[in-house]
């Protein structure tokens, strides 16, 4: 059978880092369960804010929590009563001084925890399973991911035999490290039993070294070819700005023609008005003596 791999603790020092950072020694059994305890609280306490890691790090006697979220006001609160509460609860649990940082998510369609809890929570609300993981798929795919894989598990539309479903798009390279994939995880509690969900969602692959294996080329017969086109783009770019200047120029040319215009015209309407006026006094006068 197929022995399968945590898809991120494979890639742990070659593209991912750890979600803990602190060296425990002695008391490393004291700050593990710490850190579990920490980590079930805030996935508790935020359930409905869409929080995809919670990274900790530690020094001394202080202790740092990093909230990814991708609601980042419902975390917050207002004028941010709610995180100076989180914060206090959390110093209560490990007599620490602790800072939380919240950091929001830009894309929540391309994170595989944040899009797991949603899928888990439309379950949660008997919500068709089909049409969940194809949305999904479909907003994520939009967002420019590589390829997405939904599974689903358990009493699926509320069967009496639970079964595993699966939905996939793109493509999920799993066996090449420098591809990144994100993997998230989350249960769906309903009336009929426990369904849960996986998601791995492949972003990009982080060097073009397969791209170069199938085209069999070189890696600098590529940089190569880069530099000439950068080049090209900075001649068309000089050339239409140039051009722009021209424009501009003539332009500005037309704008003082039709200024000197207007003056003419307005000198020439000034004299004809003083002319006339000359004319009707010239008039008046020698009336007066005849």
């Amino acid at each position: 059978m197929g022995q399968k791999v945590h898809p991120i603790a494979s890639r742990l020092g070659f593209i991912k880092t750890w979600d803990a950072k602190w060296f425990g020694g002695k008391n490393l059994r004291q700050m593990l369960h710490e850190d579990i305890a920490i980590r079930e609280f805030i996935k508790k306490k935020l359930h409905q804010s869409g929080v995809g890691k919670v990274r900790i790090e530690r020094a001394g006697k202080s202790l740092r929590v990093d909230i990814h979220t991708a609601r980042p006001g419902l975390v917050i609160g207002k004028r941010g009563a709610d995180i100076e509460n989180l914060r206090t609860d959390l110093e209560g649990m490990t007599d620490q001084k602790v800072f939380v940082n919240i950091i929001p998510i830009r894309k929540p369609e391309l994170d595989a925890q944040v899009v797991a809890g949603g899928i888990a929570m439309q379950l949660e609300k008997k919500m068709p399973y089909r049409r969940i993981m194809k949305r999904a798929i479909l907003r994520a795919i939009e967002s420019g991911a590589g390829g997405i894989k939904v599974c689903v598990s358990g009493r699926l539309g509320g069967a009496e035999i639970a079964r595993t479903e699966w939905l996939k798009d793109g493509r999920i390279p799993l066996q090449t490290f420098r591809a990144d994939i994100d993997y998230g995880f989350a249960e769906s509690f309903t009336t009929y039993g426990q369904i849960g969900v996986k998601v791995w969602i492949f972003k990009e692959e982080l060097t073009k070294k397969a791209q170069q294996e199938e085209v069999g080329e070189p890696a600098h017969k590529e940089e190569k070819g880069e530099k000439v086109e950068k080049e090209k783009k900075e001649e068309e770019v000089e050339k239409e700005e140039k051009g722009e200047k021209v424009e501009k120029e003539k332009k500005e040319e037309k704008v003082e023609k039709e200024e000197k215009e207007e003056k003419v015209e307005k000198e020439k309407k000034e004299e004809k008005v003083e002319k006339s006026q000359k004319d009707e006094v010239n008039t008046d006068a020698n009336a007066q003596e005849s």
